[in-house]
């Protein structure tokens, strides 16, 4: 690798396309995927693997038991995937997800404020790290003085989120703590 200042930088319009996840159990993972999160199905590939998506796009996940059918999630202290981060196009979008989750069942993380976005913590059936967020506006991204980006991570008022999709108080909303402080890992 090379720090030489007459590299190019990427393309700017460059988007990761889609991650693909080593899943232990392809239904329980498209149950998750599908049933809870919203995704749907574009294609299988038998009982091994699939592919999911938003809004008709051919993937945005893969899900396959190609090396990890009946598998356990790597040990805490390995290298690996930190999570996977689902943009949302809007905040009611990312409470319609949150409420979604909580009905399901599914346990959060955390929850937290980054100044750039909000965001929800939560794992997927195998352990897989998941980050459901939105980006507020740029206009609207924290900056220091001299203009440079200044994210942070703060608890995010969770019932405050619900209140985007209920009339009634949002006083039942979980506790739940702050997601990746940050000394400990990046903000995506």
């Amino acid at each position: 690798m090379t720090t030489d200042e007459t590299l190019r930088p990427v393309d700017p319009l460059v988007r990761i396309g889609h991650v693909h996840l080593k899943v232990a159990d392809l239904e329980r993972s498209v149950r998750f995927y599908c049933g809870v999160l919203g995704f749907e199905v574009t294609q299988r590939y038998g009982t091994q693997a699939a592919f999911v998506s938003a809004g008709g796009y051919h993937h945005h996940i893969g899900l396959n038991t190609w090396e990890s059918r009946g598998g356990s999630p790597p040990p805490p202290g390995t290298t690996g995937l930190y999570h996977v981060a689902i943009l949302y196009p809007t905040r009611t979008a990312l409470a319609v997800a949150l409420r979604s989750v909580l009905e399901a069942g599914v346990t959060l993380d955390g929850a937290s404020d980054h100044g750039v976005s909000e965001a929800l913590y939560l794992r997927d059936p195998d352990d897989n790290g998941v980050e459901l967020y939105w980006d507020r506006p740029q206009e609207h991204w924290p900056r220091t003085p001299s203009g440079e980006l200044a994210m942070f991570t703060r608890r995010l008022d969770v019932g405050g989120l619900l209140a985007e999709i209920r009339t009634e108080p949002a006083g039942n909303a979980p506790a739940v703590g702050e997601g990746p402080p940050d000394s400990l890992a990046p903000v995506s």
